[in-house]
């Protein structure tokens, strides 16, 4: 989208994220706040949008943060909620430019009370021309369950991209980039050792180089980064204890199992089931399938072969160094 806009390539890309939203009109509000943000007001695109949601007849405030545009306004009933989204993308897709609506954590729908919300998406979706979606979400096991499950309106209407992780020589430069910037020698080793440590995950990296920038002095070694990882596993070490009352026996023991592997493959073969006395195939896979919905475990597939791993790394390591 920032090249979209950079290069002025004639399409109006709209970005709005759903995680927060709970209702159809909830995604109805975030899908008219999105718009407004992304057309400019005086714009000839603008003031039509303007025209069209006066008629909702909204209580427009902004983000005291972010300055954001907030639409507050009450649709009456599940029918005229259909109606007004059906105008929004209508509207979009009656302009003369091309439009890019990119809707982030697109699995939110499936949490609304109201029923066949996909089918009606779909119903609207497919009468548009003009409108390309890109729908984003982290829960994989739900993204796919839309798109690939044979008995959904989602059904092989989109093309997949599994975002894989970031290049280990590419992440490591951009780290070194930023700790030089800030006066802080970096060696090899350390980079190594936290790319090592939090497996390439984008947040996890992230916060374990904001807590060791925050410890530096001057050179960043291994021992500085083994220090700051530390730190996290005791600042968030009470959050890990509540998983375990949570959760069954026989799921926490799996996750430790897991943990220990730092990924697994074959969770249900003989041998790895026998090393962390897990007990059968059949009792393995209700345990898996139950937390790959509860989100605490992740599975990625590759060349046709499922790879599962803690989504949380740092409980991962805690795990790891917990239960030796």
């Amino acid at each position: 989208m920032d090249e979209i806009r950079s290069e002025k390539i004639p399409i109006l890309p709209i970005y709005v994220d759903i995680f927060a939203t709970r209702t159809m009109e909830d995604f109805v509000k975030a899908l008219s706040a999105a718009i407004m943000a992304a057309i400019p007001e005086k714009s000839s695109i603008g003031k039509k949008f303007s025209k069209f949601i006066k008629a909702l007849r909204p209580v427009i405030t902004y983000d005291v943060l972010t300055s954001a545009p907030q639409l507050q306004f009450t649709i009456q009933g599940e029918e005229e909620q259909k109606q007004t989204l059906k105008g929004l993308l209508t509207f979009l897709d009656e302009q003369d430019t091309k439009i890019l609506l990119a809707i982030d954590e697109f699995q939110q729908i499936r949490e609304y009370p109201e029923k066949n919300v996909e089918a009606l998406l779909r119903t609207i979706i497919q009468t548009l021309h003009n409108v390309t979606f890109l729908y984003c979400g982290s829960k994989r096991h739900m993204m796919l369950d839309i798109f690939a499950g044979e008995r959904n309106p989602f059904y092989r209407s989109t093309e997949f991209v599994t975002l894989q992780k970031l290049d280990r020589d590419v992440y490591a430069d951009f780290i070194k980039k930023h700790f030089l910037e800030a006066g802080f020698e970096i060696d090899s080793d350390a980079l190594d050792y936290m790319l090592d440590w939090t497996m390439r995950h984008t947040y996890f990296t992230q916060r374990l180089c904001h807590t060791v920038f925050n410890m530096a002095t001057s050179k960043v070694d291994v021992e500085l980064v083994k220090q700051g990882a530390a730190q996290i596993l005791q600042s968030d070490a009470a959050v890990f204890g509540q998983y375990q009352q949570m959760l069954t026996a026989g799921q926490w023991n799996f996750m430790i199992a897991v943990a220990k592997e730092g990924e697994v493959t074959q969770f249900s073969s003989r041998q790895f089931l026998q090393k962390y006395h897990l007990g059968n195939p059949s009792s393995a896979s209700r345990i898996v399938t139950s937390l790959v919905e509860k989100n605490l475990l992740d599975e990625s597939i590759h060349e046709g072969k499922s790879t599962y791993s803690l989504n949380d790394v740092f409980l991962s390591r805690w795990l790891e160094e917990k239960y030796i």
